[in-house]
């Protein structure tokens, strides 16, 4: 791997030469612009406005634009002695818990490999070091043009680095969230729950990129004079308005795919419990009517009774 970087990490006064290659590369694919008529290249040139020429990579430098229109040329030189202590140097600056940062903040990552012989010493202790305190170093370095915030941590034998964003950088959620109040259940979370355990857990080594074969497919297929393949048809759906029965399906359908009985107990629906409360409702009427009939007979019964039962005579 290529080192974009080279320079040291002050761990106190502990300095660790190193040099910083990316961690990670891209494997998507790129396009050309081309002219749709003849496929020819699209290509940019760079023009000096002043001369009125066309100018090569090696003629062109940085410059600050001010606010009159002003340009301050800036060197690389004037760059590689910016006023700073971390211009060339990872200045470690503290050493925090890993869940107190954001994920939100992190941007880039970088491995930082030992430069030399005698930095492998001090770069093993500043490893084994992280490793025994279960914690990440916070740092503080000079990357292309402007000083950047950083969190060092163990990954195998190696100590990587995440570029972060500055803490200003990260926007507030603000506008985000639903502006309605909203009730959720009791049973709708206990099938949100069902629905996570039946995903389960996935190794993230088993994902791949889908829509990068598919263009590898189109691709390979117009290269060699064939049809592209089409798309497969979207799975009819329509609109959920009931969230329990959209749960119940997702449940059943996630077991269904673990090859799973997809046993879920529905839940009772607004409808099934409103039936419910009305039968229930015309059961107690029933009963009650027939318990009030039933009385109305036995008083009835009790007054003919008395009306036929013989008087007695005075003696």
């Amino acid at each position: 791997m290529r080192s974009i970087w080279n320079g040291a990490i002050s761990f106190g006064l502990v300095s660790i030469p190193i040099k910083l290659v990316n961690a990670t590369e891209s494997h998507s694919i790129s396009f050309r612009q081309v002219h749709a008529e003849d496929n020819g290249r699209i290509r940019y040139r760079k023009f000096c406005e002043l001369e009125d020429r066309e100018v090569t990579q090696s003629e062109i430098g940085k410059g600050y634009e001010d606010a009159d229109g002003t340009i301050v040329p800036i060197t690389d030189e004037d760059l590689s002695h910016l006023p700073i202590p971390t211009a060339r140097t990872i200045e470690i600056v503290a050493f925090v818990p890993a869940d107190r940062i954001d994920p939100l903040q992190m941007e880039s990552a970088y491995y930082l490999a030992a430069s030399g012989a005698p930095a492998a010493k001090p770069y093993t202790l500043l490893r084994e070091a992280l490793k025994r305190s279960k914690k990440v170093a916070i740092a503080k370095y000079a990357l292309r043009g402007r000083e950047r915030l950083g969190m060092l941590r163990v990954v195998g034998d190696a100590i990587a680095m995440h570029g972060l964003l500055w803490p200003d950088e990260v926007r507030a959620p603000e506008g985000v969230a639903p502006d309605v109040d909203v009730t959720v259940r009791d049973k709708e979370l206990d099938l949100a729950d069902a629905l996570m355990d039946t995903l389960g857990e996935v190794d993230l080594k088993d994902l791949h990129d889908e829509y990068r074969e598919a263009l590898e497919e189109v691709i390979a297929a117009k290269a060699a004079g064939e049809t592209p393949p089409e798309a497969p048809s979207p799975a009819p759906g329509g609109k959920v308005l009931d969230l329990m029965a959209a749960l119940e399906k997702s449940v059943r359908a996630a077991k269904e795919s673990r090859g799973e009985e997809a046993e879920v107990t529905p839940l009772p629906s607004k409808k099934a419990t409103a039936k419910k409360t009305a039968t229930s409702k015309k059961t107690t009427a029933k009963k009650t009517a027939s318990k009030a009939a039933t009385s109305k007979k036995t008083t009835a019964k009790k007054t003919t009774a008395k009306k036929t039962a013989p008087r007695k005579r005075p003696a």
